[in-house]
């Protein structure tokens, strides 16, 4: 794009349309772009498209303005989401605009963010909007709201997925980088395949859902959509943490990526449903096929597992007395203002005031629950678990009109989780059909969330391109699509990184790498030619600066890291440390942290001590 001119206006056809943190920082640390000029796209794309029901409060410059003023006051070296636009699900807090939660007559104006809005705002972010949603998030159609059903982002005709629907579109229509969505029953997965997005769906209470209209308080999740997992991660590593008003709110690290000991993958055919149950049947064996290569070149076992655990759970959420739930949350408002919810809203909420729904029932519904839950942590003990995400789409019309039975097929594949207490991330797996696209989803325990992110990983740099799709972008023939994907199969996804200081294990700016989607790979030591200096800064950071003659051998942390995320990443760094080759004790070198030469005339000379562990202990 080249230099920016003061006072030049960047036009949409400029900008990526696949917009990610690591493009954004890069371009506003180089001065090739503004966040004010970002914004202005950003309405820009959201007035071309809005026809689509993306928005029900829709971006403005005067709206984001106050947003964007603030960042002058704010370092981007200190702020991990500095000048990124974000979407927010119309069901979450945005201080001074309406909540609706899709229904106009509930709508109130709240004084305070919701808790993780407010943590992304701190770190830079930038919301520009209210997203449409199925009503009160309930439904997994993104076609049931008063403002209109949001179109799908490829193909118009297909419904959006829901009930985070404009959350998703938003996205993959270029308007924003991230959104948050809401996920109770897998409103934040199924708009995530649908619109070939990654849909990140953390441990229960490892995000706070304090400023959210709830649909089941006890099972609700706020989620994020991106283009990337790495993105995604960035994000969790803001959003995650104990809120100490939020009842819901628990500890729940998330660990550096790993790869499990075990693939669980379902035994037997699975149903597949809609106008592309034959194409979607397809995507699947293929996905399956690429996950089992994967694994295999990592050692990892592949157990096929009798799904019926997961869907027994899932019958639970809204076959049993959890649709209590709803009602207990929404049935005053509905029986005070009958008439006013979309109608096939109002047929669900009130099923949950059914008199089978006693307290007896409940209970038994719990206890039955609570004996999945020992058999899904038995089976899941170290493993990922991997399904469809959906298995079919429809059009919008077909869904408005059958709601009920085409809304119940779009949870088949999702309901269970967040009642067996699961993590989840959606991924892209391909198109089942030309700009109709395929995921799956990858399951593990609550506190094994490092496992779905490395699994994630590992089957993204294996999967092989879609063929259908390759040969409509580029006009090449099957043979010259296979041999293209065994080059992109083999191509590097990762990258190693040395670090010295305060991203090592323990440290404060671990959460850095992780959120990166970075993993540990080993303690190291470099060549020895360095030498360590502390540096003045608050707080205190080792700085190493490679020696002509003479120095030491430091000891070092070994880390991968998702390519996708590095630019961004090493854009952040602050002068003078900065990324560079980092010679290792055995001649080889990686990226790493490097210090420029200049630094040492005002540092401490800590070579002696040889780590950093040594100066600063934990």
């Amino acid at each position: 794009m080249g230099e920016r001119i003061d006072g030049e206006r960047i036009s949409s056809d400029e900008l990526e349309k696949e917009l990610t943190i690591s493009y954004l920082r890069e371009k506003y640390e180089a001065g090739a772009l503004s966040p004010q000029e970002v914004m202005s796209v950003v309405v820009e794309r959201s007035i071309a498209d809005a026809d689509m029901n993306i928005w029900i409060t829709p971006p403005t410059m005067d709206a984001i303005q106050p947003y964007l003023d603030r960042l002058a006051s704010l370092p981007m070296a200190d702020a991990p989401l500095w000048g990124i636009p974000f979407a927010i699900k119309d069901n979450i807090d945005l201080a001074g605009v309406p909540t609706t939660a899709a229904c106009a007559e509930f709508a109130f104006t709240p004084e305070e963010h919701a808790g993780v809005v407010e943590r992304l705002i701190t770190a830079g972010a930038i919301p520009v909007g209210k997203t449409n949603l199925d009503q009160f998030a309930t439904g997994l159609v993104g076609a049931r709201s008063p403002y209109g059903a949001a179109h799908n982002a490829l193909r118009p005709e297909l419904i959006s997925g829901g009930s985070s629907s404009g959350s998703a579109v938003s996205v993959a229509r270029g308007q924003v980088v991230f959104s948050l969505g809401t996920d109770t029953a897998g409103s934040g997965r199924v708009p995530a395949a649908l619109n070939r997005l990654v849909g990140y769906k953390p441990s229960l209470g490892a995000w706070p859902t304090l400023g959210v209209v709830p649909a089941c308080a006890s099972l609700d999740c706020v989620t994020v959509f991106a283009h990337t997992l790495a993105d995604a991660l960035v994000v969790d590593s803001v959003a995650r943490g104990i809120h100490a008003e939020d009842p819901w709110s628990r500890h729940m690290d998330r660990k550096p990526a790993g790869l499990p000991d075990r693939v669980c993958l379902p035994a037997g055919e699975f149903g597949f449903y809609g106008p592309y149950a034959a194409e979607y049947r397809a995507a699947w064996l293929q996905a399956v096929e690429q996950v089992r290569e994967a694994a295999r070149r990592e050692g990892i076992s592949i157990v096929e597992v009798d799904a019926e655990l997961f869907a027994q759970a899932a019958a639970i959420l809204y076959e049993g007395p959890w649709v209590a739930e709803r009602w207990a949350a929404l049935g005053s408002f509905i029986e005070a203002n009958p008439g006013v919810a979309y109608p096939v809203t109002e047929e669900i909420l009130r099923s949950g005031a059914a008199s089978e729904y006693d307290a007896a029932s409940v209970f038994v519904a719990m206890h039955r629950l609570q004996e999945l839950k020992l058999e899904a942590r038995k089976l899941l003990q170290d493993a990922v678990f991997v399904m469809p995400t959906c298995g079919g789409t429809w059009t919008r019309e077909q869904v408005l009109a059958d709601p009920i039975s085409t809304n119940r097929d779009m949870g088949r594949y999702t309901n269970h989780c967040n009642l067996l207490d699961l993590c989840a991330v959606a991924v892209p797996a391909g198109d089942a059909a030309p700009e109709t696209p395929f995921g799956i989803t990858l399951f593990a325990l609550a506190e094994e969330e490092g496992l779905i992110c490395g699994a994630a990983e590992l089957f993204a740099a294996g999967a092989v391109v879609d063929v259908a799709k390759t040969e409509v972008a580029a006009g090449v023939s099957a043979g010259d699509s296979a041999t293209a994907n065994a080059d992109n199969a083999g191509a590097a996804q990762t990258t190693l990184v040395a670090v010295c200081g305060l991203h090592m294990r323990g440290y404060p700016l671990e959460k850095q790498m992780q959120g990166c989607g970075a993993r540990f790979i080993r303690e190291d030591e470099s060549a020895a030619k360095y030498s360590l200096v502390k540096l003045p800064t608050s707080p205190a950071k080792p700085g190493m600066i490679k020696q002509q003659r003479g120095g030491a051998a430091i000891q070092l942390e070994i880390w991968e890291m998702p390519l996708e995320a590095f630019g961004g990443f090493a854009a952040a760094i602050p002068a003078p440390l900065g990324i560079g080759k980092v010679e290792l004790r055995d001649g080889t070198e990686v990226p790493g942290f490097v210090c420029e030469a200049y630094a040492a005339e005002s540092a401490e000379d800590i070579t002696a001590l040889r780590s950093w562990r040594n100066v600063a202990p934990l």
